[in-house]
């Protein structure tokens, strides 16, 4: 028997909640039988450091001049391991520009996310075979990219699902609820997942609905269901409950999950500017990584040599991103016509030559 079998019950509302922010292990109704071994629990620990160190050494980086900017996820490591390790192999993830744990967790190499905000290329990595979507920029736009693969999915009889990613602020916008129309009526086997951080870059959740996100499902016909998004054993439950319910055919679920971004909306943003310390001293003791810690000690599940040997990982991890993120080799100006188009075009053919032509008048070109 582990620990979790022996769990109290404590009802907390509409939200389900596993592990408080005091690292004690509690149960909802529906969610009574869920058990984590210490195995598992030491493995989200593990993901959450290094997953924070990344983000750590990317702002860094930033501050340094070595990346243009960069979208922190400083407090959201629960939301994002936690649903990123629900997922299975045939699963298709479509992020923002800020899921770096869910990339993590499908095994993205870090220098990879790095480079984009560097400038030399736009997203290192092939999606088919990563099962995880390049990097969106525009807000909202991969919830339709998304639902459309999920729809594909669904007409090419894969048993798969899609977890699409997106935050408060999109909730809000066209694409989005558009997404969830085509999702509700066609019976897609996607899962929405918003990542309800409070703000939208500097405008706050109350200024965005007037009511909780999850609640928004009902009304295009499929479930919603708010969780603790800085609990992962609630977070990983719910996700993968919502997954393993699209793969049966159940259809889409919305998921909100109810965290707070610690840091700034991207390194070009100043918080300070718009919300007050003592909120984000409130959210500091909610912290994702210091409740699993918690309840890993308090429960003997991990000793200090175990916490210690993931600190020393976690900073060979950020030595090793950091040099090659900076041996990272510019591109060559010619490359833009290279991954723009799946095949060759008169047109496009016809502006590379006349690019080409246009750099060697210039001495010392390289194309």
């Amino acid at each position: 028997m582990t620990v979790d079998s022996m769990a109290s019950t404590r009802p907390r509302g509409d939200c389900v909640q596993l592990l408080t922010p005091e690292g004690e292990r509690v149960t909802h109704p529906g969610y009574e039988d869920v058990d984590f071994s210490p195995e598992q629990v030491r493995g989200f620990y593990r993901d959450f450091v290094l997953v924070r160190r990344i983000d750590t050494e990317g702002t860094a980086l930033q501050r340094q001049g070595e990346l243009g900017i960069w979208a922190s996820l400083l407090g959201q490591e629960a939301a994002q391991v936690g649903s990123g390790r629900a997922l299975e192999p045939g699963d298709f993830v479509f992020p923002t520009y800020r899921e770096h744990g869910v990339a993590w967790c499908r095994g993205i190499d870090p220098v990879n996310l790095l480079g984009l905000f560097r400038g030399v290329d736009h997203g290192a990595w092939d999606p088919a075979e990563m099962n995880f979507g390049l990097y969106t920029i525009v807000i909202g736009a991969q919830s339709l990219h998304a639902t459309g693969y999920a729809m594909g999915m669904q007409r090419d009889g894969a048993e798969d699902a899609v977890l699409a990613y997106f935050g408060d602020g999109a909730s809000a916008q066209g694409d989005v609820n558009e997404a969830f129309i085509w999702a509700g009526v066609f019976n897609a086997p996607i899962v929405f997942f918003c990542q309800n951080n409070q703000w939208a870059i500097s405008v706050p959740l109350a200024r965005q609905t007037r009511a909780p996100l999850y609640q928004r499902a009902q009304g295009f016909g499929f479930p919603g269901v708010q969780v603790d998004g800085n609990d992962v054993f609630a977070v990983h439950e719910v996700t993968k409950r919502a997954l393993r319910g699209a793969r049966e055919g159940n259809g889409p679920t919305l998921i909100e999950a109810v965290t707070y971004r610690m840091g700034p909306h991207t390194t070009t943003d100043d918080p300070t500017r718009y919300r007050i310390a003592s909120e984000v001293e409130e959210w500091r003791l909610k912290d994702p990584i210091e409740r699993v810690r918690v309840y890993l000690a308090r429960n003997g599940l991990a000793d200090q040599a175990f916490f210690d040997s993931v600190d020393e990982e976690a900073n060979d991890l950020a030595a090793s991103i950091r040099k090659r993120c900076i041996e990272l080799p510019d591109p060559g100006p010619m490359r833009m016509f290279q991954q723009v188009y799946a095949e060759p075009s008169p047109t496009l053919e016809r502006e590379r030559a006349e690019y080409e032509e246009y750099l060697a008048g210039f001495e010392g070109s390289h194309a």
